[in-house]
């Protein structure tokens, strides 16, 4: 009812005005315009539903770039078969071997390591001390000797207890039933040359009296001065053959080269698997292959096979006794 009492009509106000909306032209929260769009307004609504789609892919595709970026995923690894046979190679430091094919075993390169006396000044110091005659059989005196200039770490007496012990060993030359094996020093000796000396030498002197054909380190006889001559490169880094093993490769690299004392020359594996013979080059490899193009163009002293045969590295002469 209006205020005056009688009937009032929808839409109007109590004083009989009519009420006007807020929002005019716009429908009320919940009502629907049930009459379809326009044709403009379908093309509109078509074209942001498109754009909306596009950006959720934008959206996705963004995500999945940033994940990749923050969190790389392991790509799978090349598995394809490495290389086989002979490559050519930049050749170590101290000599051109650019134009030379060696294998791609690189047991002959020095391993890494600790400082080693580099140079010296060619002449030797004898260590004092001397030791019992060892062994049954001709007897050989020897000196043990450190260059003068070349410093090692462990100091001089370390390499001569180094030198005795391997000398003295049952397995060393000292176990063949013919040799017997005597250290002697300058005192002992009373003017008396010994039969051969040990000598610890730096790595340019070494190169310079054992000749350096092949470019990697290695030690060597002088039987015209009666010097084995160590090479101290080669008594700090050991080899690559005895994977670390440096205490094992110093027994090797003194019996080697006291074994061409007593006229042995170099031979190959005698095997395939087993313990490589003290006289095959174990400081450039076990492997008759390598070893074999290793020396082509400088042959050492005996002919090495191209066999396939491989040797497990080893430092003694009778390794399981005479």
């Amino acid at each position: 009812m209006s205020a005056s009492g009688g009937p009032r009509r929808p839409g109007t106000q109590r004083d009989g005005t009519r009420r006007v909306s807020r929002h005019r032209g716009e429908a009320l929260l919940g009502e629907r315009d049930p009459r379809p769009p326009s044709r403009p307004d379908a093309a509109r609504a078509r074209h942001r539903l498109a754009l909306g789609g596009l950006a959720v892919v934008l959206l996705v595709l963004t995500g999945f770039v940033l994940a990749r970026t923050l969190h790389p995923v392991d790509e799978p690894a090349d598995v394809r078969p490495a290389p086989e046979g002979p490559v050519v190679r930049e050749a170590p430091s101290g000599g051109d071997l650019a134009d030379t094919v060696v294998p791609t075993i690189p047991t002959a390169e020095l391993p890494a390591g600790g400082d080693f006396p580099v140079s010296g000044r060619g002449t030797w110091r004898v260590v004092p001390g001397t030791t019992p005659l060892v062994g049954q059989g001709r007897p050989y005196t020897y000196t043990v000797e450190i260059e003068d200039g070349a410093v090692l770490a462990e100091g001089d007496q370390a390499f001569a207890a180094a030198v005795d012990a391997t000398l003295g060993d049952p397995r060393s030359w000292a176990g063949s039933g013919q040799i017997a094996l005597r250290r002697i020093d300058a005192a002992a000796a009373a003017g008396r040359a010994p039969d051969f000396r040990v000598s610890l030498s730096s790595q340019l002197t070494t190169r310079a009296r054992c000749g350096y054909q092949i470019r990697y380190e290695a030690s060597c006889w002088q039987s015209d001065l009666g010097r084995v001559l160590i090479n101290g490169a080669r008594w700090v880094r050991g080899a690559g053959a005895f994977e670390g093993q440096l205490g094992l490769y110093r027994q090797y690299a003194i019996n080697h080269e006291v074994g061409h004392v007593f006229r042995n020359p170099h031979v190959p594996c005698g095997a395939d698997g087993a313990l490589a013979p003290v006289m095959m080059q174990q400081s450039f490899g076990v492997s008759d292959d390598y070893l074999a193009q290793l020396t082509d163009s400088s042959p050492q002293g005996g002919e090495i096979p191209r066999d396939g045969k491989v040797c497990r590295p080893n430092a003694w002469p009778f390794p399981t006794g005479r």
